[in-house]
């Protein structure tokens, strides 16, 4: 699996062209719930008194994504926002503040973030999540887990549903999240 990125440690991070040229930073995350991937993202001006580019930039225009910055070809690789915005789910389905729930009905929490895998494909792998109890343990006391997205059932401003099975394969950090997904993936769940 490619290495595992959190989508709100994108924000703010510059978008370099390969020539060098600083083009703009990350303003948000777009995410397409149906789909279960990142369409791309909007944009913002760099320095402190910059606001938002009338330009966003789609996934499938990034070259790579680095821990100090997203890398593109060239400044023409820019859109429209409606390039990355076009969906009804991807425009209005805001997913961080979302209730989690299982198929089978039960809350687990709430939602924190998104986990991207880096690379090409915008996968969205899991989510981090406070979650209402610790799923492994049973515990009441509310903390903070990944957990695989699956094949997500659904997606709205109030709801992210997640097969049952996911809450079996949890991870208390990033690092160790990635094998989680094997293992879940493995057990022939598909994202």
């Amino acid at each position: 699996m490619s290495e595992l990125t959190a989508a709100r440690s994108l924000g703010g991070r510059p978008v370099v062209t390969l020539g060098g040229d600083v083009v703009a930073q990350i303003k948000d995350t777009v995410f397409d719930g149906p789909a279960g991937r990142v369409t791309g993202f909007t944009l913002s001006g760099r320095g402190l008194l910059a606001g938002p580019l009338k330009l966003s930039l789609p996934w499938s225009a990034v070259h790579s994504v680095g821990h100090d910055a997203v890398m593109i070809r060239g400044r023409e690789v820019l859109a429209e926002p409606a390039t990355v915005v076009a969906r009804g789910e991807a425009a209005h389905g805001r997913v961080v503040g979302a209730k989690v729930l299982t198929d089978a009905g039960t809350e687990v929490g709430t939602v924190l973030d998104l986990v991207v895998e880096a690379g090409t494909s915008g996968r969205v792998v899991g989510f981090r999540i406070a979650a209402r109890e610790t799923p492994k343990s049973g515990s009441r006391r509310r903390r903070k887990v990944f957990v695989p997205r699956g094949e997500t059932l659904a997606v709205s401003g109030q709801a992210l549903v997640i097969p049952a099975d996911a809450t079996r394969f949890v991870a208390d950090d990033l690092a160790g999240f990635a094998a989680q997904v094997d293992a879940f993936h493995a057990t022939g769940e598909t994202p």
